[in-house]
């Protein structure tokens, strides 16, 4: 892996926690020049300082502006001289019950998820075609299959899925390679993140973050991805088996997901 990435520009947003630090931490060790951004200045400084010598630059930026995510790409790009590898990761999560959902909450699940992926993807596109580069949507086992009390998540996903499809198939004479990789249930701070029915972060999460795959095994197989150029990229045996259940048997997946996601009627995970 270290030799494909060598020297290769790869900006991955969302780089300070769960999936997005471990696929910058793998990224710096393999040799590529890596910007990241994020919303929290702190984080940013955090993880500057553990790399003091490293090709990384940093950026306080929220993917929900386009602004923030021209002005992150324009500076990479000026920094480091174009992008190889664009990594849309930064998201954000929810869980609330459509019944007690505030619109704005999906609205904001949207702006961040979709259009952030929209708004990082255009700006460096030229750069991209350019290099003949790859260009990744991190999505979920919810752009396949939406899930309860996830609603506006679900969405976004499925927009993010469907979007990165579209443009794939135009990109193809381009020599650009476009890309989703869906982690399923990994170690993440996206649901401690994940935003309740007022739009605040929860701070915690219902699910059992042990028996999950961890942050830096997923980032290992999306950077394998990577650079095989595959289609798409469906974790962990729930994951697979979700996304199967849900292409044959959706009727099934409807009364299982409804058992995992509920307990006495009431959203429990």
């Amino acid at each position: 892996m270290s030799s494909f990435f060598k020297d290769k520009v790869v900006v991955v947003t969302g780089g300070t926690d769960g999936i997005g630090k471990a696929l910058v931490d793998a990224l710096l060790a393999s040799g590529a020049k890596v910007a990241t951004c994020g919303r929290n200045s702190d984080k940013l400084y955090s993880l500057q300082t553990e790399y003091p010598s490293s090709p990384l630059h940093t950026m306080v930026a929220d993917v929900s502006s386009e602004n923030d995510c021209r002005r992150f790409i324009e500076v990479t790009i000026k920094v480091f001289g174009g992008i190889d590898v664009l990594i849309n990761n930064a998201g954000v999560s929810m869980r609330a019950l459509i019944k007690e959902a505030e619109v704005d909450v999906i609205r904001k699940v949207m702006d961040i998820n979709f259009y952030g992926t929209v708004y990082c993807t255009k700006y460096a596109l030229q750069s991209i075609i350019e290099r003949k580069g790859v260009i990744v949507g991190v999505s979920s086992i919810a752009g396949y299959r939406g899930l309860p009390g996830r609603s506006g998540y679900s969405a976004s996903k499925f927009a993010v899925q469907g979007w990165l499809e579209a443009i794939k198939t135009e990109l193809v004479a381009d020599g650009v390679h476009v890309m989703w990789v869906c982690p399923g249930f990994t170690t993440s701070n996206i649901r401690n993140a994940a935003l309740n029915k007022e739009g605040s972060s929860h701070g915690e999460t219902p699910m059992d973050e042990s028996k999950m795959m961890t942050a830096e095994e997923c980032a290992v197989h999306i950077l394998k991805a990577v650079r095989k150029r595959k289609r798409t990229l469906v974790l962990t045996f729930t994951g697979k088996r979700t996304v199967f259940m849900q292409k044959f048997f959706p009727k099934l997946a409807d009364n299982l997901v409804r058992k995992f996601f509920f307990k006495d009627g009431n959203l429990v995970k």
